[in-house]
């Protein structure tokens, strides 16, 4: 590394997306609305599936909770790419070479619909085709990156294997997909969103959808009034109308991400690693020299997946972490940005895309990306119109929520819901040992701190923060009644059972809860 490079300086603790690009202003929804589909959720996901109805001749109304693409859509590292890490010999040997052709062939015509609207729309969001690699950690790993490269010729992928990278150091050996693509996925799905709004279609923010009733026709409950609509589609990055187990069958990860400016040209091209936890690059903007200043060109790099507080590493060890990784790998200037993002993993690693639950006919549902829901994501809002405007799509079998695979998924299926359990149990006796251990300093933590107590029998979140202020929540989720835990690096409670997010105050960032935290006086 150069002599010169600073020490570590604080970033900005904001995603690159949204700081590169202006806030939205749409209205909230002020009740009494009938349109064809109702579409629960402001990502790539819902704002997909609006554009292609929208484009068959549907009414449509989006809903968003906050502000559009400013949650998990917001947060990513913005990989257009149907190489998911190491996981099509894995679709083979589980699903069949004619499901796992599904999914390759899904994702496949995602990257080409993007880029067929940057074309058709002129939108500049720095859409650049490029390739994808996933290589080695070590040399022990080989033999699985030779796999996949076999996996995915089978099923009709441009993957080759290569042992030569354009990254500044050496790697055992990679799988390379071509023609792979990056972009800016705000500046696409804003521009994406305006063509949305109008002559009968809607994008509502600041509307919070609560329940759903499913019947004939459907009716949308949200905390501004009711729509009525043909369709539902739940398009939140957890379903919050779940009567199909949903939290059961796929599980939270959070990552962490770091936007880097290093000395030299970024290298071309998207990577991920075969370690545990993987590592993840690619660079900012993907389109050398279209910047407004060549310094400007970032690297984003990253990593950590993990569950959500269920390990003993705080958040801001996860970020360090992440800037060793850069500082290792490559000779870095500064670190400009950094975010988390959270996404879910269905046991067998396929996305859940389709009806939502065996006793429903209009109401869908596309979650559990892995991960990856820039590109399933949008090959989700293609299905999902194709289900409700023809009934058929040629890659629905492999995505269908009601599928039955326990060979491909028991053993993890046990494995996680142990480690919900588990979590569910200890979270209680650890709040009551707390509590026996606070009762001479009366439980307020140090400043900028924050822990779970118990008193009168309530588990407590308390946090004083820089202004020596004290917050204090129940510590229950709403959701199923887990406990949560403090976010150090962030300052939010998380959900370690299913990843919902709360302001220190209570108040709900993301799903799958619909209700905050109860505020209380101490």
């Amino acid at each position: 590394m150069s002599d010169d490079t600073p020490e570590y300086d604080s970033p900005r603790s904001e995603s690159l997306w949204l700081a590169t690009t202006p806030a939205t202003d749409y209205d909230p929804f002020e009740g009494g609305l009938d349109v064809d589909v109702a579409i629960v959720g402001g990502g790539i996901t819902g704002l997909s599936a609006a554009i292609n109805l929208r484009e068959s001749g549907r009414r449509v109304a989006v809903l968003e909770s906050d502000r559009i693409v400013e949650s998990t859509t917001g947060h990513t590292t913005a990989k257009l790419t149907s190489q998911h890490g190491l996981l099509y010999e894995t679709l083979i040997s589980r699903f069949g070479r004619e499901k796992a052709r599904q999914y390759a062939n899904a994702n496949e015509a995602a990257i080409a619909e993007v880029e067929r609207r940057v074309d058709d729309a002129a939108i500049d969001c720095d859409f650049r085709r490029t390739d994808a690699y996933t290589y080695a950690a070590s040399a022990a790993d080989l033999e699985r990156v030779r796999d996949e490269v076999d996996a995915a010729q089978r099923v009709g992928l441009p993957a080759s294997y290569v042992e030569e990278t354009p990254l500044p150091f050496d790697v055992p050996g990679a799988v390379r997909f071509e023609e792979q693509a990056a972009f800016h996925p705000r500046q696409y799905l804003l521009a994406i969103a305006e063509t949305i709004h109008g002559d009968g279609s809607y994008v509502f923010e600041e509307t919070r959808a609560l329940d759903i009733d499913p019947g004939s026709p459907c009716r949308v409950e949200t905390e501004r009034g009711d729509v009525i609509a043909d369709d539902v589609v739940v398009a939140t990055q957890f379903p919050f109308f779940d009567r199909a187990g949903y939290f059961a069958r796929m599980h939270p990860h959070r990552a962490y991400l770091l936007a880097v400016r290093i000395h030299g040209t970024p290298p071309a091209g998207m990577y991920y690693n075969t370690a545990s936890p993987p590592a993840t690059m690619r660079r900012y903007p993907a389109t050398e020299g279209s910047a407004d200043d060549e310094n400007e060109t970032l690297l984003i790099v990253g990593g950590q997946s993990h569950k959500p507080g269920l390990e003993g590493v705080p958040t801001s060890e996860r970020y360090r972490r992440c800037e060793a990784f850069a500082r290792e790998h490559f000779d870095v200037a500064s670190i400009e940005y950094r975010w988390s993002t959270m996404d879910y993993s269905p046991v067998d690693r396929v996305p859940f895309i389709g009806r939502i639950d065996p006793l429903t006919d209009h109401v869908y549902v596309g979650t559990g990306f892995n991960g990856w829901g820039m590109t399933t994501g949008t090959a989700a809002g293609m299905l999902l119109a194709d289900l409700i405007v023809t009934g058929s799509s040629p890659w629905a079998d492999v995505f269908d929520p009601q599928r039955l695979t326990p060979g491909a998924s028991a053993k993890r299926f046990l494995a996680e819901n142990a480690k919900v359990g588990g979590s569910f149990v200890g979270d209680r006796i650890k709040s009551l040992l707390a509590s026996l251990e606070a009762r001479g300093s009366g439980g307020i933590p140090d400043t900028g701190e924050a822990r779970v107590v118990r008193r009168t029998d309530q588990p407590l979140g308390i946090y004083r923060d820089e202004e020596e202020t004290v917050h204090a929540v129940s510590a229950t989720c709403p959701h199923m009644g887990c406990l949560v835990r403090w976010n150090d690096a962030e300052a939010t409670w998380d959900c370690p059972c299913h990843g919902s997010r709360f302001t220190h105050e209570g108040e709900v960032l993301s799903g799958p809860a619909v209700e905050g935290l109860l505020y209380r006086e101490l």
